[in-house]
């Protein structure tokens, strides 16, 4: 399940997962989204590795934008994964 995080001027949508995996090696993943013409373009990123598993349509410039925005909001989104969301969409 996918919770609403919050959606950015430019309607990219921010999601984040519920926390994943067991004990010490728990896992949220953030998924980006914005709609385009012809779809959606979308990444989605695993903390607390900050591997992207998806990268659709978003630029270099873009994703290092992101990779920056999940280093500050890190304890954000494993606070809200915890408790089931709390986001701002």
């Amino acid at each position: 399940m996918m919770y609403p995080y919050i959606t950015l001027a430019d309607e990219t949508l921010i999601t984040h997962s519920q926390l994943l995996g067991d004990g010490e090696d728990k896992s949220v993943e953030v998924h980006f989204e914005r709609p385009t013409e012809g779809g959606f373009d979308m990444a989605r990123c695993v903390l607390p590795t900050y591997t992207w598993i998806i990268r659709e349509g978003y630029s270099d410039e873009e994703i290092a934008k992101f990779h920056r925005f999940l280093k500050r909001a890190a304890g954000s989104f494993y606070r809200y994964a915890a408790e089931g969301g709390h986001g701002l969409a």
